[in-house]
C-alpha cells in the first residue's frame, strides 16, 4: 500500500546523530514544547518504547541514556555542582530487538538543582517524564537508605500532579495508575556495599523490596516514612533495580565520556550492559489509556496536551488527553483514509471508460484499503463519528469517479456512432435518398450501422442511451426521407412510421433497463462495501476491548500480588484497602460499555446502510414505473400499428374484390355487346 511505502520513506528520514531539546522553559519560565523536536516527532509512524531517565542533578543519568542510545556521547555529562542537562532532551533511535519499533530516550533536568527558582518546576518534570514514559529510571547515587526514598518526594505529589478522569477534579483516583504508569527501575549508582540482607546473599530486586518495605504502626513519623515507600507499590505495575559500582577513578570522573573501555571498570560495564539488555527486551510500547498504541506523531501530541495543561495551571488529566489526541488523531485517520482511496481512483480515471463491474469491484477494494488505513490509526471513535465521515466522503468520491467514467463512456459511444455514421451524412448531403426506394436503402444503412455499434460499443456504460439518441436524432432525417419517396403509397408510410416509432420506444426502454441494471450493481457494491466496512469495524471494537481487559488483568494481577505480600507482613488494612481497589477494578471491567458502544455504531453504520439502499430503491422503482409505462406505450404503438396494418389490409382487400367484381361486370357487357352485334348482322 502507497501508505506503508511513505511512511517507510519518512521513517528512513528520520536520523538523529544527537539528542535534541524537546521541554524547555521560556523566558517567563513556563514550560514549551520544542517544534523542531515535535518535527521529528511527526515523521515517527512506528510505535515507540519511551524510556525517561529522572533523579537529582550530578547522578550520571546522561551517561545512562548515552549507552542507551548505543553512543559513548551524545547527552551532556556534567562535571561541575550544577545540572548540566536543562529541561527534558530527546534522542530516537531505531530500536535494537524490536522491529518496527523506534526507541525514544529522555533524559530530564537534574531535580534539587538549588538555582531553580519555581519550587514546581522539578515536581512539574517528574510528572512529566512519568506521563510520557513506558519506563521510567530513577538514577540516585550511593546506597537505597530512607534519606534516598525521601528524596524520592515527588512520587507522593503525583496524586495531586497528575489526574486518570475528568469527571470529578477533587477525587483522589490514584489508585488506578498502575494501570497507565510505565514500568520503575532504581538504578543505583556508585554502590558499594554487599548485596546481604541479615548476613545472606540477596538480589538486586530483593533489595530493593527491602528498602520499599513498610513499617507497622500509625505514628506520625511510620506514617510518613511508609508513604513515599506505599506510592512506589501501589503507582508503578513493575520495580526492577540495578546497582552499579563506581564507573572509574574519581579523577577521570570529569571525563567519563571520552574514556576507552580499558579505562572504565570492567564490572560497571557488566552491570551496564545488563541494565541495557534488561530495557531493551524488557520496555513495552508507550500505550495511552485504554491500551491504544503510541506512535511518536501521538507522543508529540500528548506532550504538547500535558505541557500546555501545566503551563496554564490545570493539572494534567489522562482521560482528557486520550480524547484530545483522539480528536486529533481521528480527523487525521480520515484524511489519511481519504486520500489512500482518491490517490488509487485518480490513477483509474486515466483507464477511463470502463465497464461498471470494474469500476465497482476497484472501488470496493480501495473501499476497504481506505478503511484499513483508518482502523489504523484511528481510536476511541466511540459513536463511529469519523468512520461515517469517511465513509460519506468516499461515496461522494465515488459518484464524482461514475460520472467521470460515464462522460468518458458517452465520448467513447458518441466518436465510434460518429465514425460509423459519417458514410450516411455524406449521401445525405448528396441527396442520396432522395428518391423512390430511398427510405428503404436509408433503413439498411441505419440498421447496418447500429450493428456494428452494438458489436463495439457492447461494454460502454452509456451504450444503450447513447444509441437512443442518435435514433432519435436520425428519426428527423428518417421521416424527411420516408414523406419524400414516391415509391411508397400514404398508407405504406403510416405503416413505415408507426413502426420506427415503435422502435424508438423499444431503444428507449432498452436504455432504461440498461440504467435499472447499473444501479442494481451499484446497490450490490454499495452492501459488499458495507459489510467490509462493519467487518473491520467488529475487529477493531475488538482489539481495543481486548487491550482493556489486559490493561485491567494486568493492574488486578499486580495488585494481587501485593495484597498477597502485605497479608504475608500482616498489613490487613493495607490488604483491605487493595481487596477494595480490585473490586472497582473488576466493577469497571464489568461495567464497560465497550460491548454496547460496538452495537450502537453498528446499529448506526446499518442504519444509514439501510437509508441508502431505500433511496437507490425509490431510484428503482421510479425506473421501473417508468419502464413499464413506456412498454405499454410500446405495446399500444405496436397495436395501432397492427392495426392500422389491419385495416389497410382488409380495405386491399376489398378493393380487389370490388375491382374483380367491376372487371366481372364488364366482361359480362362486353359479351353482351358482341352477342347484340351478332345477331344484328345476320
Amino acid at each position: 500500500m502507497n501508505v506503508h511505502h511513505t511512511t517507510q520513506i519518512q521513517l528512513l528520514q528520520v536520523r538523529m546523530d544527537k539528542p535534541v531539546c524537546f521541554i524547555d522553559t521560556d523566558s517567563a519560565g513556563k514550560l514549551r514544547v520544542q517544534q523542531s523536536a515535535l518535527k521529528i516527532l511527526e515523521q515517527i509512524q512506528q510505535p515507540v518504547v519511551v524510556v525517561a531517565v529522572v533523579g537529582l542533578y550530578r547522578t550520571g543519568k546522561s551517561h545512562l541514556m548515552n549507552r542507551l542510545a548505543g553512543k559513548q556521547t551524545g547527552f551532556a555529562l556534567g562535571s561541575t555542582t550544577e545540572s548540566k542537562t536543562k529541561g527534558i532532551w530527546m534522542w530516537c533511535v531505531s530500536h535494537p530487538t524490536k522491529a518496527g519499533t523506534t526507541l525514544v530516550l529522555l533524559d530530564t533536568e537534574g531535580l534539587g538543582d538549588v538555582d531553580k527558582g519555581d519550587p514546581k518546576h522539578d515536581t512539574n518534570i517528574f510528572s512529566l517524564a512519568v506521563l510520557l514514559s513506558s519506563t521510567l529510571v530513577y538514577n540516585s547515587r550511593g546506597t537505597i537508605d530512607n534519606k534516598a526514598v525521601m528524596e524520592l518526594q515527588y512520587v507522593t505529589e503525583l496524586s495531586e500532579c497528575i489526574k486518570v478522569k475528568s469527571s470529578d477534579e477533587d477525587a483522589d483516583d490514584s489508585s488506578e495508575f498502575v494501570k497507565f504508569f510505565p514500568s520503575f527501575i532504581w538504578a543505583v549508582r556508585d554502590f558499594t556495599l554487599e548485596l546481604k540482607i541479615d548476613g545472606k546473599d540477596v538480589t538486586e530486586d530483593e533489595y530493593l523490596d527491602f528498602a520499599l518495605k513498610l513499617k507497622h504502626g500509625t505514628s506520625r513519623s511510620v506514617i510518613e516514612y511508609n508513604f513515599p515507600r506505599e506510592c512506589i507499590q501501589r503507582f508503578f505495575p513493575s520495580r526492577k533495580c540495578f546497582t552499579f559500582p563506581f564507573p572509574t577513578a574519581p579523577e577521570n570522573m570529569s571525563r567519563l565520556g571520552s574514556l576507552d573501555s580499558a579505562d572504565i571498570s570492567s564490572e560497571f560495564l557488566k552491570v551496564t550492559d545488563h541494565f541495557c539488555q534488561f530495557v531493551f527486551h524488557d520496555s513495552c510500547v508507550k500505550r495511552l489509556k485504554d491500551g491504544h498504541t503510541v506512535t511518536g506523531r501521538v507522543l508529540g501530541h500528548l506532550a504538547k496536551t500535558y505541557v500546555d495543561t501545566i503551563s496554564s495551571g490545570a493539572v494534567p488529566c489522562l482521560e482528557n488527553a486520550v480524547i484530545a489526541m483522539a480528536t486529533i488523531e481521528n480527523k487525521a485517520a480520515v484524511k489519511e483514509g481519504l486520500q489512500v482511496y482518491q490517490s488509487e481512483m485518480e490513477k483509474l480515471k486515466d483507464s477511463f471508460p470502463l465497464e461498471l463491474k470494474d469500476v465497482f469491484s476497484e472501488h470496493q477494494h480501495l473501499s476497504s484499503t481506505a478503511t484499513q488505513a483508518f482502523m489504523k490509526r484511528s481510536f476511541k471513535d466511540t459513536d463511529g463519528k469519523y468512520l461515517k465521515s469517511l465513509e460519506e466522503k468516499i461515496i461522494k468520491l465515488f459518484d464524482e469517479h461514475l460520472c467521470q467514467n460515464e462522460h468518458a463512456s458517452k465520448k467513447r459511444c458518441e466518436e465510434i456512432l460518429s465514425s460509423l455514421s459519417a458514410p450516411m451524412m455524406v449521401k445525405l448531403k448528396k441527396g442520396f435518398y432522395a428518391k423512390p426506394g430511398g427510405y428503404d436503402l436509408f433503413c439498411k444503412d441505419l440498421e447496418d450501422i447500429v450493428n456494428k455499434y452494438n458489436s463495439q460499443a457492447k461494454k460502454e456504460v452509456k451504450a444503450e442511451e447513447i444509441l437512443e439518441e442518435f435514433l432519435k436524432q436520425k428519426s428527423v432525417d428518417s421521416k424527411a426521407i420516408l414523406q419524400a419517396d414516391k415509391k411508397l403509397t400514404e398508407k405504406e408510410k403510416k405503416i413505415k412510421e408507426e413502426k420506427e416509432k415503435a422502435a424508438l420506444l423499444e431503444q428507449e426502454i432498452k436504455a432504461r433497463e440498461e440504467k435499472l441494471r447499473q444501479l442494481e450493481e451499484k446497490m450490490e457494491a454499495v452492501r459488499q462495501s458495507n459489510e467490509e466496512r462493519m467487518r473491520q469495524m467488529k475487529e477493531k471494537m475488538d482489539e481495543e476491548m481486548r487491550l482493556q481487559r489486559e490493561e485491567t488483568e494486568r493492574a488486578m494481577n499486580r495488585k494481587l500480588r501485593e495484597q498477597a505480600d502485605l497479608l504475608q507482613k500482616s498489613f490487613k488494612e493495607e490488604a483491605d484497602v487493595m481487596r477494595q481497589e480490585m473490586e472497582e477494578f473488576k466493577r469497571q471491567n464489568t461495567e464497560s460499555n465497550r460491548a454496547g458502544e460496538l452495537v450502537a455504531i453498528l446499529e448506526n453504520s446499518s442504519r444509514r446502510h439501510e437509508e441508502e439502499v431505500a433511496t437507490m430503491m425509490q431510484q428503482r422503482s421510479v425506473q421501473m414505473m417508468a419502464i413499464q409505462q413506456m412498454i405499454v406505450r410500446s405495446e399500444a404503438e405496436i397495436n395501432r400499428a397492427r392495426e392500422f396494418a389491419a385495416i389497410v389490409e382488409n380495405s386491399s382487400r376489398r378493393h380487389e374484390e370490388l375491382m374483380a367484381m367491376m372487371m366481372q361486370q364488364y366482361r359480362a357487357n362486353m359479351m353482351a355487346v358482341h352477342s347484340s352485334n351478332g345477331c344484328r348482322t345476320m
